[in-house]
């Protein structure tokens, strides 16, 4: 008959044993192993099922956070909650050459991580349209009289101040900003307009207004406040760990000791307007230059920032280059080719005795002209007859020259400066002719194809007027397509993809440019980027607070997940005591059966092993 016996190796710890007489070893062995196996499967079930628990839990977070800031872009349409106490609000005045524009943003309390900005968005009214306005003319008209500015001004903040709470009047930061009109005055002239509004606006409004927020800013800061905003819209400035977003190596500037670092790229802007061109991206690696004279005018074009509160982090510290090109916007360029045409036409009529141009039954052969079109240009008194070819690619070979590119490495139009772009690795985002060019008549806008939009460029410019006339008649292009569009179409489609391809040297396979009016349904003003850049500050005095007040929570938070990690240490190093236990037991068992020579071993707390005499 088996016997049970019990041993009491350590506390607690109780060890039972069956005779091989009740139970075969075989069998004993056998139910050992399924029982460590089983130990091993049901801790290894458990841990996974945990991991993929708090996983999930964890990736439900950051999609949640991802929701919300898509779901924020369809709540920016919502009328602003102006009884909010925890919103702040910020002024900036766009004075620029035909008139002025106004525009009321508002933030939050930030959130008191020092990796986040502030989310700034335009203020809307109870209609849920911004609070925007425009006065005209532009400030600069004011020249001669700077006495009257304040008083220019004036309605447009007393626009404001109907929105802007009145208790928040006296924390509001207000920026006048002033672009190309001003920057044409005479430095005296700039002084004597941005003085009369120092001295008159804090005498009729609480805003808050120092000698700092009133300006004269470059082309190079203008640049870069768009550069700011766009990609602030995009949400490029978020930190991320989403395998899916496009991220780029980033050697930041004043760091070169230290190792890159890796966050989301960012993307450029490429602007052309009726009279400039402009240009802006990061440069996220340190640039190389062909000469000195090529670095000292680099200086000029690299804008190295922080948008950080913090000065000394540099995680928000960016290197944009920004380059500004006069005459080069759609408009100016018709005019410099006409200006061309009729300049050689006429010496061609001199030197060879024709009257070429100078009647419509003899007009000048315009390529860059739709088929059969007629233009006229008059200079000094005199009319030129032209009449379109829609010869695209002989327009483009004919505007080639106006690039005054050089021979010079690294430089785009009039040969200016410019830093390698990783094409591989890049993203633009193509306004206003860019945009116009692609969509109004052509409608391509979006992401942009050179082989597609070249073809339907060529298809269109060899296109009858008159068929084009019908087209438009029948409303077959965009709505705010007029006839001037439809006649300089074929031209600035020509110049549009020239600057690109030739005057930036993006190569015609590039596939990562999309021409857009507006963002997420909105047209971003660089007056976005300007306000976030300025205010950049302010999140310092609600992360003190929130350091101060939120302590104890920040650290149950954090313990939260350290207790997570504590408990998987612990239950591992139990199912491993359990496990070194067992085979403890499994050695002693072995040991004792092989000394005894009975069926059953009885052990005793603290006496010695008593042997009991086998049959004679």
């Amino acid at each position: 008959m088996g016997r049970i016996s019990i041993s009491c190796l350590l506390p607690a710890s109780w060890h039972f044993s069956i005779s091989p007489v009740g139970c075969p070893r075989i069998l004993n062995t056998t139910l050992r192993q399924i029982l460590v196996i089983g130990i091993l499967a049901a801790a290894v079930s458990l841990l996974y099922y945990s991991l993929v628990v708090i996983r999930n839990k964890y990736g439900r977070a950051y999609r949640d956070k991802r929701f919300h800031r898509y779901l924020a872009r369809v709540t920016d349409t919502e009328a602003t909650d102006t009884n909010n106490p925890n919103l702040n609000y910020g002024i900036v005045v766009d004075c620029g050459s035909s008139g002025s524009r106004i525009f009321v943003y508002c933030w939050p309390r930030h959130n008191g991580n020092p990796h986040d900005l502030l989310d700034i968005k335009q203020m809307r009214d109870k209609t849920r349209k911004p609070v925007v306005m425009k006065i005209k003319p532009g400030i600069s008209e004011f020249a001669s009289s700077p006495e009257k500015v304040s008083d220019y001004i004036s309605p447009l903040l007393s626009f404001a101040a109907e929105h802007v709470p009145r208790a928040k009047h006296k924390e509001t930061p207000l920026y006048i900003l002033c672009t190309a009109g001003m920057r044409i005055l005479p430095e005296s002239q700039q002084k004597a307009i941005l003085e009369d509004l120092l001295t008159d606006i804090p005498v009729h409004f609480d805003f808050l207004f120092s000698d700092s927020h009133a300006e004269v800013i470059s082309g190079k800061q203008e640049g870069v406040y768009a550069w700011i905003g766009i990609n602030f819209v995009l949400g490029r400035f978020e930190h991320t760990d989403d395998e899916d977003e496009a991220i780029v190596e980033v050697h930041v500037p004043g760091s070169e000791n230290k190792e890159a670092i890796f966050r989301k790229r960012t993307v450029g802007i490429l602007d052309m307007g009726g009279v400039s061109t402009q240009i802006a991206y990061e440069v996220p690696k340190t640039v190389s230059f062909a000469s000195s004279q090529q670095e000292e005018v680099a200086k000029n074009l690299l804008a190295e920032f922080n948008l950080g509160c913090d000065a000394h982090q540099t995680e928000h510290v960016y290197r944009v280059y920004v380059a500004t090109f006069l005459g080069f916007g759609g408009n100016a360029a018709r005019q410099r080719y006409e200006d061309s045409v009729f300049t050689s036409t006429v010496l061609k009529n001199k030197l060879l005795g024709k009257q070429t141009g100078m009647s419509s039954d003899l007009p000048y052969l315009d390529p860059c002209l739709p088929l059969d079109a007629q233009d006229e240009i008059q200079q000094n008194g005199q009319i030129m007859y032209l009449r379109g070819t829609g010869d695209f690619n002989l327009c483009r070979e004919i505007i080639q020259p106006f690039m005054n590119k050089t021979n010079e490495t690294q430089t785009s139009l009039n040969g200016v400066y410019q830093p390698a772009v990783h094409f591989q690795n890049s993203e633009f985002y193509g306004f206003s002719e860019f945009y116009y060019c692609t969509e109004d008549v052509l409608r391509m806008g979006g992401d942009y194809n050179a082989a597609k939009f070249m073809k339907a460029a060529k298809d269109y410019c060899a296109t009858k007027w008159s068929v084009l006339r019908e087209r438009f008649d029948r409303g077959l292009y965009a709505s705010h397509a007029d006839l001037h569009r439809l006649k300089y179409q074929c031209f600035k489609s020509a110049w549009m993809y020239e600057v690109f391809h030739s005057g930036f040297s993006f190569p015609v396979s590039y596939n990562n440019l999309k021409t857009a009016l507006q963002v997420y349904d909105k047209e971003v003003q660089w007056t976005l980027g300007a306000i976030l850049y300025r205010t950049r500050f302010l999140p310092l005095r609600d992360i003190q607070q929130e350091n101060f007040r939120g302590s104890h929570s920040h650290w149950r938070s954090f313990s939260f997940v350290y207790n997570h990690y504590l408990f998987f240490v612990c239950f591992l190093i139990v199912l491993l005591s359990i496990l070194l236990y067992l085979l403890r037991l499994r050695r002693i068992h072995r040991r004792m059966l092989r000394n005894g020579s009975s069926s059953s071993l009885w052990i005793e707390e603290g006496l010695p092993a008593q042997k009991i005499a086998g049959p004679l």
